[in-house]
C-alpha cells in the first residue's frame, strides 16, 4: 500500500495541511477536560463565578476552534482521497490500454473492472481514514496518557493494565481477518465475472431457456462471496463490543478508585472527571486504531491487486529506435511463422509462410480452429510470434513502434463492436476528422447506407452499447464502413461477411473490390463463395499451411481445399 501511496506527491501541501489541522484539533480535544477540571474545581472550592466565566469562555473558544479544524481537515483529506482515486484510476486505465491480448488474457476482463473501481474505491476510504486518524490517534493516545498521569499517577495504573488487553485483542484480529480479505476480493471477481457474462449472453440465455441454470450458477457465486463476507465481518465485529466493554469496565474502575482518593483528600472532583475524559479518549484513540486495523487489510488487499496491473510490464513493446517501412504500400510478408498461445501444448500456427501483395486480394479458408483468426491478429501485433518473421512493406513488425504498425491497417474483427453514441460517431471512430461525404461514402460501399437512411434520425440515429438495437448484419456492415473511412494500406476482414445474406455478401465484395484495389486486402472466411475469386487462397488445416493458389489450382492438388468446396458447392457450381 506504501508502494501506492507514492501517487500522492501532487496532493503534498494539502495533506501537510490536513496533518496541521488534525494536529490542532487533536490539542484542543486534549486541553478541553483540563478546563472542564478548572472550572468545577473552581466551582467546587472556591466559588469564583467571573473565574468560571473566563475558563467557560476560553472552553468555548477551544471547542469552536477544533470545531472549525476538524472541517477543513474532513474537506481537504475528502478532496485529497477523491483526486487520488481519480489519478489512480487514469494510471491503471492508461496502463491497462497499453497491455497486449497475453496481459489480458492474464488478468481477465472481469478482474480487471473489480479492480477499476472496487479495489480503488477501498483504497479511498483508508485513505481518508488515514489521514484523519493516523496522526490524531496517537497523539490522543500519548497525550490522554500524560494527562492522565498528571492528574494522578496511581489511578492511571488502571490505563496501563487495560492497554496490553486492547492491543491483543486488535492483533489477534487482525491475524485471523487478513487472509480472508484476499478471498473476499477474488470472490468479488467471479461474482463479477459471472454477472458480466449474463448481461452480455442475456440473447443466448433466453434462447436457450437456460435462466435457471445461470441463476444457480449467480446464487453460488454470490453465497460463497455472502459466506466468506459474514465470516470476516463476524471477525471484524467482534473487535467494538471488546472494546466497549474494556472502556465501561475501565471507566466503573475510575470511578471505583477515584472516588476512595477523593474521600482520602488525594484527589479532587474535577480532577476525576478530567481522568475520565483522558481515559474514554484513550480509549477512542485506540477504538479508532482498530477501525483502521479493520480497513487496512482489506484495502491492503486491493492495493497489492492495483499495483499488480501497475506493476505488469506488457509482454510487446515498442522498440527504443523503430525502423521506418520502404515505399511500398501493404507489402506483407510472413517467413517461417510459428506461434503459441501461453500455456498451450502445441503451436497454433507452425510454419507459415506466404507473400500479400498491395491490390491483391488474399484469403484465408479453414475448418473451425485452423488458426485464420489467429494469422491475422498476429500482423496488427497484438501477440508476438515464437519465431520466423513478419514483414510489413519491408520492415520487420518487431522493430516498428505499434502505432506505426495499425495506422497501416482497418481491421475489421470477427466479432462485430459497436460502441454506445450514434452510427456517425461509430464510422468516424475509425478516422476522427472524416467528413460528412467521407462517411457517406463509407457506409455505401459497406451496404449500410439504405438501413441507416431508414433509422429515425439517420446517421445520428442512436447505438446502444454493443449495438444491441441492430442485427448480426447491421453491426457488421458497420463496423466495415469503420474501417474503409479510414483508407488504409491494408484491409482485414475476420470472418466478417458471415451475417450477410449471399446477395449483400456479393454486392458488398465487388464494391470492396473497386474501393481497395491499391491496397492489400485479406480475408478470413468460412464461406467459398467468399473466397472464390480472390488472387491467392491460403487453406490452414492444424495450424499449417496446406496450399496456396487460386481456386482452380487449390481444387486440382490441395485435398483440404476440395473437401470444404465440395462440402459447401454442387457439382454444377464447381465446374
Amino acid at each position: 500500500m506504501i508502494k501506492l501511496f507514492r501517487n500522492l506527491k501532487p496532493f503534498t501541501w494539502m495533506i501537510a495541511g490536513v496533518l496541521i489541522f488534525v494536529f490542532i484539533q487533536t490539542m484542543s480535544d486534549l486541553y478541553l477536560p483540563t478546563l472542564m477540571s478548572d472550572i468545577i474545581n473552581s466551582g467546587v472550592v472556591k466559588g469564583d463565578v467571573d473565574y468560571i466565566l473566563r475558563i467557560g469562555g476560553i472552553m468555548l473558544g477551544v471547542a469552536a476552534g477544533g470545531a472549525i479544524f476538524s472541517v477543513f481537515a474532513s474537506y481537504f483529506s475528502s478532496k485529497i482521497a477523491m483526486g487520488f482515486g481519480r489519478n489512480l484510476r487514469k494510471k491503471v486505465f492508461s496502463r491497462v490500454e497499453a497491455f497486449s491480448l497475453q496481459e489480458f488474457d492474464k488478468i481477465g476482463t472481469a478482474s480487471l473492472i473489480t479492480r477499476t473501481t472496487n479495489d480503488i474505491t477501498q483504497v479511498q476510504q483508508v485513505l481518508i481514514m488515514m489521514m484523519r486518524m493516523v496522526l490524531s490517534a496517537p497523539i490522543m493516545f500519548v497525550g490522554g496518557i500524560i494527562m492522565a498521569v498528571s492528574k494522578d499517577a496511581k489511578l492511571s495504573l488502571i490505563i496501563v493494565a487495560i492497554t496490553p488487553i486492547l492491543v491483543l485483542t486488535i492483533v489477534l484480529t487482525m491475524y485471523r481477518a487478513l487472509p480472508l480479505f484476499k478471498i473476499v476480493q477474488k470472490k468479488l471477481d467471479k461474482l463479477n465475472l459471472i454477472l458480466r457474462e449474463n448481461l452480455t449472453g442475456v440473447r443466448v440465455i433466453r434462447s436457450f431457456n437456460r435462466e435457471s441454470y445461470e441463476q444457480t450458477r449467480f446464487d453460488v457465486a454470490n453465497h460463497d462471496l455472502t459466506d466468506v463476507s459474514i465470516r470476516v465481518n463476524k471477525i471484524m465485529a467482534f473487535i467494538m463490543p471488546i472494546m466497549m466493554l474494556i472502556m465501561n469496565m475501565a471507566t466503573i474502575a475510575v470511578l471505583w478508585f477515584g472516588s476512595i482518593r477523593i474521600d482520602s483528600g488525594s484527589m479532587q472532583i474535577g480532577d476525576l472527571f478530567a481522568f475520565i475524559q483522558y481515559v474514554a479518549q484513550i480509549m477512542f484513540a485506540l477504538i479508532m486504531a482498530s477501525i483502521m486495523f479493520v480497513m487496512v487489510p482489506r484495502a491492503s488487499a486491493s492495493a497489492d491487486r492495483i499495483n499488480e496491473v501497475l506493476a505488469m510490464e506488457p509482454s510487446i513493446v515498442d522498440p527504443e529506435e523503430a525502423l521506418g517501412t520502404e515505399t511500398s504500400k501493404g507489402d506483407i510478408v510472413f517467413d517461417h511463422v510459428t506461434f503459441s498461445y501461453p500455456g498451450a501444448e502445441r503451436p497454433a500456427l507452425s510454419d507459415i509462410s506466404f507473400h500479400a501483395k498491395p491490390g491483391q486480394i488474399t484469403a484465408i479458408i479453414g475448418g473451425t480452429g485452423s488458426g485464420k483468426s489467429t494469422l491475422v491478429n498476429l500482423i496488427p501485433r497484438f501477440y508476438d510470434i515464437d519465431s520466423g518473421t513478419i514483414r510489413l512493406n519491408g520492415a520487420d513488425i518487431n522493430e516498428m513502434k505499434q502505432a506505426d504498425i495499425r495506422s497501416k491497417i482497418g481491421f475489421v474483427p470477427q466479432k462485430a463492436v459497436l460502441f454506445s453514441g450514434t452510427v456517425n460517431e461509430n464510422i468516424r471512430y475509425g478516422k476522427e476528422d472524416a467528413t460528412p461525404e467521407e462517411i457517406v461514402h463509407a457506409a455505401k460501399i459497406a451496404q449500410a447506407a439504405d438501413f441507416i437512411v431508414q433509422m429515425q434520425e439517420g446517421y445520428e440515429s442512436p447505438i446502444t452499447q454493443g449495438g444491441s438495437n441492430l442485427s448480426g448484419g447491421q453491426k457488421q456492415r458497420l463496423s466495415i464502413a469503420r474501417a474503409l473511412v479510414r483508407k488504409p494500406d491494408i484491409y482485414i476482414f475476420d470472418d466478417s461477411f458471415s451475417a450477410l445474406d449471399y446477395k449483400t455478401d456479393a454486392n458488398l465484395r465487388a464494391a470492396l473490390k473497386a474501393e481497395t484495389k491499391e491496397a492489400t486486402v485479406l480475408i478470413v472466411a468460412q464461406r467459398v463463395s467468399t473466397v472464390l475469386h480472390a488472387d491467392q487462397i491460403i487453406v490452414l488445416d492444424g495450424g499449417k499451411v496446406e496450399g496456396i493458389g487460386n481456386h482452380a489450382e487449390l481444387l486440382e492438388c490441395c485435398t483440404v481445399y476440395r473437401e470444404i468446396v465440395e462440402s459447401q458447392l454442387s457439382e454444377e457450381e464447381i465446374a
